[in-house]
Order: C-alpha cells, then sequence, then structure tokens
C-alpha cells in the first residue's frame, strides 16, 4: 500500500508561499516596471527593513542565504583573514564552502558552546593561536539568530559577544535565516529587532525571507553606510542581481507591511511548542526546549522506521538517536496531532 509523503517536519523550507507573499506577488506582476531594482517595490521595501530595525540602512536583495552569508562576509574579509563562527552553525555545515570561495580563500574557525551558541569566553583561546603573520588574522565573527539548534541569543549575549569581536578589530555577522522566529519570540519578552542586532554591535545581517514564507528573496542589511561600499557590484558578479526585482521586493513589502512575517514565525514557534508537549505526553524525550520553531528529540530505530513508513521525512541532527521536527508558518494542529498518533502507534 502506497503512502502520501509528508514532509511538514522536515523543513520549514518545505511550506508553500505565505497568502500575503502569494497576493504581493501576484499584484506585482500587472503591467511594466523598471528594472535592477528601480522600481517602487524594492524603494518600499528597503524602507520597511528601516523601520524593523528602528535604523537607516542599506539593503541589498539575493536569491539564497548562502550567498547572502558569504557575499556579507566577502565584504569584510580578505583571503588571509578567518571567520569564526559555532561548529554546528549553516556557515560552516551546509554552505559547501561558499565563505571560502567568495572571500578569496579567508579560513572558517569553528568553535564549540552548549545549545549552538558563542559565548565571550569561547572566542578568547582563538585570538592566542598560531604566532603573528603565520594565522590567519580574524576578520569576522558570525553569529546564527535563531541558532541551528533553535536556540536564541539574548541582546547582552550578542553584545558580549560582540564587544570582543570589535576589540580584536573584526566585523560582526549575524546569520538571520531563521530572524524572524527569534524576534518573535523574543518580542515577547520586550526585545525588539534593533535590540539583538545594531543597537547590540552587529555589522551586517542576512536577514532571512525563505523561511518565513517568500521564495527566492533574502536581504544583506548593512547598519554603516560605509560597509556596504561597492556591494552592489559584488551582488552583480556573483549572479546574484535579479533583473525583475519587483518580485522579490513585493514579498518582503506584503509580509512586513501586514505584520504577516512576525505573525506567520510566531505561529511556527507555537506550534513548536504544541508538538513538544505532545511529544512530552506520548512519553518522547525531547532534548532541550524549544525557543522557537525547531523540536529536537530522541528516537529509537524501530519508531523512527515506523514513521517513515508512514510516510513522514524529517531529519537526524544530535547524535544516534536526535531528530528534528521543524514547524513553519503552515504547520496546522492537526497535522501535529496525526503525526504523534502515529508516533504512540509506533514500536519503540
Amino acid at each position: 500500500m502506497s503512502v502520501t509523503p509528508d514532509y511538514t517536519f522536515a523543513s520549514d523550507n518545505t511550506a508553500g508561499l505565505a497568502p500575503e507573499a502569494l497576493a504581493a506577488l501576484t499584484a506585482a506582476n500587472a503591467g511594466q516596471a523598471p528594472s535592477y531594482g528601480d522600481d517602487p517595490w524594492t524603494a518600499r521595501a528597503k524602507r520597511l527593513i528601516a523601520e524593523f530595525f528602528a535604523t537607516e540602512c542599506e539593503v541589498f536583495f539575493v536569491f539564497n542565504g548562502t550567498a547572502a552569508n558569504a557575499l556579507a562576509l566577502a565584504q569584510f574579509c580578505r583571503s588571509h583573514h578567518s571567520i569564526l563562527c559555532h561548529a554546528v552553525s549553516h556557515l560552516d555545515t551546509d554552505e559547501c564552502g561558499a565563505p571560502e570561495f567568495f572571500t578569496g580563500g579567508s579560513k572558517i574557525i569553528t568553535l564549540g558552546g552548549p545549545g549552538g551558541k558563542l559565548r565571550a569566553a569561547d572566542l578568547a583561546p582563538v585570538f592566542g593561536r598560531g604566532h603573528g603573520i603565520h594565522y590567519p588574522k580574524p576578520g569576522a565573527l558570525s553569529v546564527t539568530q535563531a541558532t541551528e539548534l533553535g536556540t536564541i541569543y539574548t541582546p547582552d549575549e550578542v553584545r558580549a559577544l560582540a564587544a570582543v569581536a570589535k576589540a580584536h578589530g573584526m566585523a560582526v555577522h549575524l546569520d538571520g535565516a531563521r530572524l524572524a522566529n527569534a524576534a518573535a519570540a523574543l518580542a515577547a519578552r520586550g526585545v525588539t529587532p534593533a535590540d539583538f542586532t545594531w543597537r547590540a554591535g552587529v555589522d551586517v545581517v542576512c536577514l532571512g525571507g525563505t523561511k518565513g514564507g517568500m521564495n527566492t528573496t533574502e536581504a544583506v542589511v548593512f547598519f554603516n553606510r560605509e560597509h556596504a561600499r561597492e556591494f552592489e557590484y559584488r551582488v552583480k558578479q556573483a549572479g546574484q542581481l535579479a533583473s525583475k526585482m519587483r518580485f522579490a521586493a513585493a514579498q518582503w513589502c506584503g509580509m512586513l507591511e501586514s505584520g504577516a512575517w512576525l505573525r506567520h514565525a510566531a505561529h511556527a514557534n507555537a506550534m513548536a511548542q504544541k508538538l513538544a508537549a505532545a511529544l512530552r505526553a506520548a512519553g518522547a524525550k525531547l532534548i532541550g526546549e524549544p525557543e522557537v520553531n525547531s523540536v529536537f528529540v530522541e528516537l529509537p530505530p524501530a519508531t523512527v522506521a515506523a514513521l517513515e513508513a508512514r510516510g513522514w521525512h524529517f531529519y537526524k541532527f544530535i547524535g544516534e538517536h536526535g531528530y528534528r521536527l521543524m514547524c513553519s508558518w503552515a504547520t496546522a494542529p492537526a497535522t501535529i496531532d496525526r503525526f504523534v498518533a502515529d508516533l504512540r502507534a509506533a514500536p519503540r
């Protein structure tokens, strides 16, 4: 008997476009508009992003997060520099050497830290490695918000990391593929996006649209205009300049003007909480408490095999039996109920 594959919990990339993004795309499709970003949608999207961060900033749209991260870091780092990041960061594990390629050879140096987070104390040993010009000069620190393990940096934690980086002449980059989820969670504590980015010492943010319900649109945001000098040439040279940029920008307009971007992120976070509670009630062992839209759980091989036989797709992520279940803007409570029912019926 064939089963219908269900990719709901495999990734937040598996969901379709949020209705606000799709509607904005449709609206932008009428008539003609100037190319390469000289259109009113792009201007409006840039203004909305500046309002989101409560500061003037330079905004550039690219097609995907790998390009956003790699190009942003290349703006600060040359081939003799190093880039510090967490050992489980997307920058090191999932970008096929793109940061090294676009920087011309900057060395990625990975560091440990509980919960996928770096701590200021974790950075100190790096500055004692090597001797003089025989070791790459630290050029940038990359922080992921929210992290690959679903944890969140507080403004104080970002500020402490940035202080160490700046003391050593380094730029601070924030990989924000799931920044909306972090922002939605932190908003409940009275924290704004400005508080954990530029006010905390971040120089450049890669703002994720795709995981938040948009298609082929990410934003690179510089908080200092001088840091963005000639970045448009870097975008063009990398093949990341959209000729019909209005379609990339319009989605940001639709999502930010309506508040849908954070609203959908809050929904994804809430679904992760619901899923975690249901898993716990079913006797599953969670690996940490979810802070955003990911749930990590230990599942024995027999249980995984049974769930996969029912069509569920999800990925091993931590250790031998640790799996990640992602929720998205489109995750429905009924889907969680169905998954947990199959889990209860599975052998242990």
